[in-house]
């Protein structure tokens, strides 16, 4: 196949796009840091959208959560130095940080706020996004290109939260779906890290309903509304911590693994010298895992 001047320019433009996004956003690492002009920008950020999520959430719609206290309770008694990792559905745009405003959570400590994996191409299309969104709760944002694969230089970012035993939400379904439908198989990020992290995480999945409505995609000419919607219901079910046997789940992939065929795409071998095959099979087993409880979780909920 001949490649043409014009597929080369092409290219080359594509690769200089990419390279100045990524640096944009590792230079934007450091807005995150509490440190930063003395953490003043934070504390209003945090205070804005947390006051705006708590209205979102308890005046201007009605939220109920089940099993509340699982979620409050690992968000401020986890042992210390233990990470953890709550992994939801993705209905809207508003999910987050609106999900966390229901009564009772502690959404003005932001000590206790959490990180969120978030798509590089919707909240860190500029240098005004990157720096909104590295703050606080609508920040402490953590960017991720989509297709990047799960080896892609900010998942290391988000394994050094994961060391400092911080709170990462992520939502492993890998884009917004408003379609009252079962979890849909998940992508290999959420699981890579639970295996990657220095200490195992604690794994808390939930699934919530309602924020299509809040949200929704095709609202107005088929667009957003331009401010989150009145008098919904919102259903948030948290479940109970997953817990993961790694040594004997890394075993049975290593069994599973053999034989394997596969087109390879060079993944790094792990620290314990499982191939990418072994990788693939004990991604997919964790992923399995953390869908059937969502999906368990999805159908609880539609019986309260």
């Amino acid at each position: 196949m001949q490649i043409t001047i014009r597929d080369q320019i092409t290219t080359c433009a594509t690769g200089i796009l990419g390279r100045r996004r990524a640096c944009m956003t590792r230079k934007m690492e450091w807005a995150a840091h509490s440190k930063h002009i003395h953490g003043i920008p934070r504390k209003i950020i945090f205070l804005a959208v947390g006051a705006c999520a708590k209205i979102v959430a308890t005046l201007l719609n009605s939220t109920s959560v089940h099993n509340a206290e699982t979620l409050v309770h690992l968000v401020q008694s986890r042992p210390p130095g233990v990470p953890l990792i709550t992994v939801s559905n993705h209905m809207s745009t508003v999910d987050d940080p609106v999900m966390w405003g229901f009564r009772g959570f502690p959404s003005t400590n932001a000590n206790l706020a959490r990180w969120v994996l978030a798509a590089e191409d919707i909240c860190f299309r500029n240098t005004i996004h990157s720096y909104f969104f590295r703050l606080d709760w609508t920040g402490k944002c953590i960017p991720i290109t989509r297709g990047a694969g799960i080896y892609q230089e900010h998942m290391n970012e988000a394994l050094d939260r994961l060391s400092d035993g911080a709170w990462l939400h992520t939502f492993p379904e890998g884009k917004v779906s408003q379609e009252v439908a079962p979890i849909r198989r998940l992508k290999w990020g959420t699981a890579s890290l639970i295996v990657r992290a220095p200490v195992t995480p604690i794994v808390l999945p939930i699934v919530h309903r309602g924020f299509e409505e809040v949200m929704p995609e095709n609202y107005l000419f088929g667009r957003r509304p331009p401010f989150p919607l009145c008098n919904r219901k919102i259903k948030i079910v948290i479940g109970d911590p997953l817990e993961f046997d790694l040594p004997k789940l890394k075993h049975a992939a290593m069994t599973l693994s053999r034989g394997l065929r596969f087109s390879p795409t060079g993944w790094p071998s792990s620290s314990e010298g499982l191939d990418e095959a072994a990788q693939r099979c004990l991604y997919l087993a964790i992923s399995d895992k953390i869908q059937f409880s969502m999906e368990r979780l999805r159908r609880f909920g539609e019986t309260l």
